[in-house]
């Protein structure tokens, strides 16, 4: 499949839809936990075709688990049965740690079972691209050494940021690869904790690695989606766009209409319904409400995308999912008439 072209045609075409980053809700579909769904490949490629059947995406996405690659480091995760995984403490504190740090090969930890999730998923899902999922550079060193303490650390040791950087990057090349080698179209990378840099330090510690992973890895048939749900993306832009990348994903803390503003008219930005306020805890007119306030707001852009502002959570009410879905069709098709008759 041709990427480019499909991101044209995001840009293009008069019939668009939603894609949210939709994936954990499958837990429910499934009748599973969420730590039986992120260690077992054949829930994951079952989850996604099950929402890839219930509604119409232009793409199907893997699950967003920013543990899964520090983990695969060594970093202690924690589980439980219906919230995503997370990091906590570190494993990294010295130079002399960043320097013994090993590289893991692709395929520690839960990688493996990612990979394999996304294989299967694509045996099922032949209609639409199928993205895999990762942590950015920057976002994995944070895990690595504290997520509360990797700012500082920029100030007071920079060394051996860019030591973890370096060692992060590396292991993302291979594990992106890994994914394009079982036939992902792409991969949404998570860079949320870029969001809290300034634009001096994103470019060093950030954009600097994802460029170097944007090139080794994103061609005709393989994309980078960025994701950034940082409540200084708007400030970042001029770095955020520096990437490399074509597709912007932004999360609910930015206006989304501040940021199509500022996107180049051949790129695709992404967002930005609230996960937590409206999918999690919104009631379905309170969703409508909002995806249409976002879809006029934002209606002039022609590559804008409406999406969540993140990953949806596990235990969303489909009632809430449905609305969403049903009010984007309504107002496309509405606007569809009205262009007719005008």
């Amino acid at each position: 499949m041709n990427m480019y072209k499909w991101i044209d045609r995001l840009i293009y075409q008069e019939d668009k839809k939603a894609f949210p980053l939709l994936s954990f809700p499958s837990v429910q579909l499934l009748y599973v936990t969420v730590k039986e769904l992120v260690t077992t490949s054949n829930y994951q490629a079952l989850g996604m075709k099950m929402l890839a059947d219930k509604y119409p995406m232009p793409a199907v996405a893997s699950f967003m688990d920013l543990s899964v690659e520090a983990e695969a480091f060594g970093a202690r995760t924690v589980y439980a049965a219906d919230e995503v995984p997370t990091i906590i403490g570190k494993i990294v504190e010295t130079q002399e740690d960043a320097d013994d740090l090993q590289i893991p090969p692709v395929g520690a930890g839960r990688t493996g079972i990612y990979i394999e999730g996304v294989r299967k998923a694509l045996k099922l899902i032949t209609d639409r691209p199928v993205f895999a999922g990762c942590a950015g550079p920057f976002s994995l060193a944070g895990r690595l050494a504290d997520i509360n303490e990797i700012m500082p650390l920029c100030y007071e040791d920079p060394d051996l940021v860019h030591t973890l950087l370096r060692k992060s990057t590396d292991f993302l090349i291979d594990y992106i690869k890994a994914y394009k080698e079982v036939g992902a179209h792409g991969i949404i990378m998570a860079e949320p904790l870029a969001g809290i840099l300034s634009p001096q330090l994103i470019q060093e510690f950030s954009t600097e690695y994802v460029k170097e992973i944007v090139e080794a890895t994103q061609e005709q048939g393989f994309i980078i989606v960025y994701h950034n749900c940082g409540n200084y993306a708007l400030q970042l832009i001029d770095s955020i766009l520096d990437t490399g990348c074509r597709v912007f994903h932004f999360g609910d803390a930015v206006q989304m209409k501040d940021m199509l503003e500022k996107m180049p008219a051949d790129c695709v930005a992404m967002g930005n319904i609230s996960p937590s306020q409206q999918f999690r805890n919104g009631t379905p007119q309170s969703v409508r409400i909002e995806t249409v306030r976002l879809l006029e707001e934002c209606k002039d852009f022609r590559n804008f995308v409406i999406s969540s502002g993140c990953d949806i959570p596990p235990l969303t009410e489909f009632e809430n999912i449905d609305a969403f879905f049903d009010t984007v069709e309504s107002f496309y098709y509405r606007q569809r008439l009205l262009d007719i008759i005008m």
